[in-house]
């Protein structure tokens, strides 16, 4: 990082115009260089940022610009690169990348196997009681075995900030993992709703970290033109989760023993864990790659440059990458962005932080905590067992689809359209479904309409914020408080999806409320609102590097303005 005497500056310019400080020159602020090249100074019709000149970041003096060997031809940065020549100069980033967002699978899969169970006629036989001729699991023991995943996000989210930052990516991921492998045990072997109970809190807790782990690492091992497709993965292994404990209970339902619920719990911990874990990730752990990003905060420049040559091809240049986070780092600890949970709270990163909580909360208002019941609701909508559990798993398949067709409308639109105009779509579909319900009768063609609303909503959903809001997580936070950040995020979404676990029983459940779509009118007006605040407050963020990120949330850009500015170095 070039000193605070500088005469280079980065530049904010929207259209023709300079957005600048307009108090008189302090004494106690100066310019502040995005390069290392002294000689630059900033055209006269321009007028520079300033920021606080304390104590100079330590870092980048000793950095060396020039290409290692390679002429200029030969090597690319990163900054202007398109998708397809990124995939082919980043294949390892984006292969690790892919690797670590596997602990979704596991997290995503065990709440969907339970939601999965209570709709397992074996299973409410023998955990249940007898209600109007058919057993059912009781609202207070579904509320309190659906309580072990979303608690795990919010206690495991927060406990996961400390040894990511303390210890890094690599460590508390592979902790993790061999965690996770252990605790499954009693899942596999519970007998009672007790045992299980335990299982599930315990469990929750670990699966819980992977929700942090995989975007923020995901974020800082990927350069900028496939940063948005790497974290909007994490939402795919989401729906393969849930789709993996769909298509596994579909098969076993119709048994009429215990091995009707066992065999789920077995393939949980054969299939996605022992077997899985064993064959495919455990070995994984000792080639991971550290986050440089963490690496650099820790001094260790040596190790990062390392690291930044194993994620991309030689034709990268790495000393320009490696010099773009240190940078980027330096002017974070210049604006004092600092690097605990406090530090989310303080200044810019307020901002920054209200908005990763909110999106992460949205997907909860928007209805999204509905999936993990669908089958069940499928049948107290009416349908037979047998086309119940069918279209559970098209409602996953169409979710996958719409995953991986949100890719190329990421690329093309960005960020803040596609989750506006996603979520307007939900509140629609949610809203039609509370209507549906409300005819005399509730004939089957009624029936069977509300089911496949639910097949468009979660394809709308997997669309639209599903995937965008991992992207959004990733980007919105400061890259020193990412990890808290993120945490941050995913412990609020398991807090609120530990209100919607203890409500969502009571208000379908036959013996309680017994709202089935009714629900749709709760979820289009929480929708509503959550649409409003995202309108004016979720920003544009597409073609962003992390440092003009941090120079428009300094700046406090309104959201809605963030894609008419331009920051340049001079």
């Amino acid at each position: 990082m070039s000193s605070c005497s500088s005469t280079s500056a980065p530049l904010l310019q929207r259209d023709s115009q300079s957005l600048t400080d307009t108090a008189p020159w302090n004494p106690d602020f100066g310019t502040f260089s995005t390069s290392l090249d002294p000689l630059l100074v900033p055209p006269a019709d321009l007028v520079v940022l300033r920021v606080p000149t304390r104590s100079p970041p330590a870092g980048p003096k000793h950095l060396d610009r020039s290409n290692d060997g390679s002429s200029s031809d030969q090597t690319q940065s990163q900054d202007n690169l398109g998708f397809i020549e990124t995939c082919k100069l980043y294949p390892a980033a984006i292969g690790w990348s892919a690797f670590v967002s596997l602990g979704i699978i596991m997290l995503a899969f065990d709440p969907q196997l339970l939601g999965n169970l209570y709709a397992t006629p074996q299973f409410r036989k023998d955990f249940g009681y007898l209600y109007n001729g058919d057993y059912i699991i009781s609202a207070p023991w579904q509320m309190g075995l659906s309580m072990g995943n979303p608690v795990g996000q919010v206690v495991g989210a927060l406990v996961a900030g400390y040894p990511m930052e303390q210890y890094g990516r690599k460590l508390t991921f592979s902790a993790c993992v061999l965690l996770t492998t252990g605790l499954i045990c009693i899942q596999v072997f519970a007998r009672s709703l007790e045992v299980l109970l335990v299982g599930e809190l315990l469990g929750g807790l670990v699966l819980g970290c992977y929700a942090v782990i995989a975007p923020a690492y995901s974020s800082e091992v990927c350069p900028m033109a496939i940063r948005d497709i790497l974290t909007s993965y994490v939402n795919l292994c989401f729906v393969m989760g849930q789709l993996l404990a769909n298509i596994i209970c579909a098969g076993t339902s119709r048994l009429d023993d215990h091995w009707a619920y066992s065999i789920p719990f077995a393939m949980q911990a054969c299939l996605p864990g022992w077997w899985f874990w064993c064959i495919t990730i455990i070995p994984g752990l000792f080639f991971i790659p550290e986050s440089p990003w963490w690496l650099v905060r820790k001094g260790r420049l040596a190790e990062a440059e390392t690291v930044l040559r194993r994620l991309a091809s030689p034709k990268v240049d790495i000393q320009k990458n490696l010099l773009a986070i240190v940078e980027t780092d330096g002017l974070e600890q210049k604006l004092e962005m600092g690097s605990t949970y406090r530090d989310c709270f303080k200044g810019v990163n307020r901002r920054r932080t209200e908005i990763s909580i909110g999106v992460y909360c949205t997907q909860v208002l928007s209805g999204v905590c509905l999936i993990s019941y669908a089958i069940y609701f499928f049948q107290l909508a009416g349908l037979p067992t047998e086309d119940a559990f069918s279209m559970g798993i098209g409602l996953l398949a169409v979710g996958f689809l719409g995953t991986v067709l949100s890719w190329p409308l990421i690329l093309r639109y960005g960020r803040r359209t596609i989750y506006n105009t996603g979520l307007l779509c939900l509140i629609a579909m949610q809203l039609t479904i509370g209507i549906l319900d409300c005819v005399p009768g509730h004939p089957t063609s009624v029936v069977w309409a509300q089911s496949y609303l639910m097949l468009l909503w979660n394809f709308c959903y997997d669309l639209s914020i599903g995937p965008v809001c991992f992207v959004i997580i990733a980007e919105a936070s400061a890259t020193r408080v990412r990890s808290k950040s993120i945490a941050l995020a995913t412990a609020a979404q398991g807090a609120l999806g530990c209100i919607m676990t203890v409500a969502i029983p009571y208000l379908i459940n036959p013996d309680q409320m017994d709202m089935r779509g009714k629900l749709g009118f709760f979820f289009a007006g929480s929708g509503g609102l959550c649409l409003v605040w995202a309108f004016l407050e979720v920003p544009e963020t597409k073609g962003r590097t992390y440092e003009e990120l941090d120079i428009l949330f300094e700046r406090e850009v309104k959201a809605r303005e963030f894609a008419g500015y331009v920051v340049s170095a001079s």
